[in-house]
């Protein structure tokens, strides 16, 4: 790894090596603009894998954003109606992160970046980054990018996850109950020598107490008994890319558990993205007790 920074100050081949990054990714999207970017995803944790070394951060519970290096993109290629503000200082090259308000306010975080004009809301919000795409050497290497560039050019809004090195299993395990206590969603691990790769990998792995994953809204069930005239069920066909195992009929779930009364009453419209939450897989391989949690109001059809 080249030697950025000594004694406080940028010498010359920081300099040099952090103005080639710059240039070369304002050339690189000069003439782009991306529709549905191409991006990091994550594997789960089984709990048996072999992750001593690894880096280990907080899973944030905020909305997915991607930085072109211009503007600011949902996961689905939604431009963001962002304040220039904001982003004053972002660099020409691109950024991987979640739009942050804190833990537990996932929905305070959706009502506030889904608005169609810019607006002072977005300064409770802090753009949290884990990846900088594209970018030459492991994870540290990569984001080391962006900790140069912030040293000469300060954006506010703009923080880098911390990283911590993970000895074993044990660690993981203990890490986990302390941020789910504090409210916290879950832990991200991930092989720091990997090169960037975009995609869903088993070199990076989200690690909760439930595992979760998304399914796109096909239809309704009638509710009976005390939910007669409501929707009973939600039908849904689960994301492509997920369960690849799965085909045909077996991709369709019914998920009840989890609805309010109010979203039996004005349930998630077809076409709309949930999340769910299941408990393992069957031996079959179907999501096991498969309970309604969230619409993911940044992807829809």
């Amino acid at each position: 790894m080249l030697n950025l920074a000594k004694g406080g100050l940028l010498n010359f081949t920081g300099l040099f090596y952090l103005w080639l990054c710059v240039v070369s990714s304002a050339w690189a999207f000069e003439s782009t603009r991306p529709i549905e970017p191409s991006l990091l995803l994550l594997d789960s944790y089984a709990g048996q894998e072999e992750i001593q070394g690894w880096l280990l951060s907080e899973k944030l519970d905020g909305v997915r954003a991607y930085w072109d290096g211009k503007h600011l993109f949902s996961r689905q290629g939604k431009r963001f109606a962002v304040p220039d503000w904001f982003t004053e200082n972002f660099p020409p090259f691109e950024l991987d992160g979640e739009l942050w308000l804190g833990r537990g306010q996932f929905e305070q975080t959706v009502s506030i970046v889904n608005q169609q004009q810019p607006h002072n809301g977005w300064q409770q919000l802090t753009y949290q980054i884990f990846e900088v795409p594209n970018q030459a050497g492991g994870l540290l290497q990569r984001l080391d990018v962006l900790k140069l560039y912030l040293q000469v050019f300060p954006a506010p809004y703009l923080h880098v996850i911390e990283q911590t090195t993970v000895n074993g299993r044990e660690e993981v395990t203990s890490r986990l109950k302390e941020v789910v206590a504090a409210g916290g969603e879950g832990l991200v691990l991930r092989d720091p020598n990997t090169l960037y790769y975009a995609g869903r990998s088993a070199r990076g792995l989200k690690v909760k107490e439930k595992q979760d994953a998304e399914c796109m809204v096909q239809g309704y069930t009638e509710g009976e008994g005390k939910y007669q005239g409501q929707v009973g069920a939600l039908v849904c066909e689960i994301v492509a890319g997920q369960f690849p195992e799965l085909s045909g009929s077996q991709r369709i779930l019914k998920i009840g558990s989890g609805l309010s009364d109010q979203e039996r009453l004005e349930p998630p419209l077809k076409g709309s993205v949930v999340t769910f939450q299941y408990m393992g897989l069957t031996k079959n391989g179907l999501p096991r007790f498969p309970v309604y949690w969230r619409i993911r109001s940044d992807k829809s059809r």
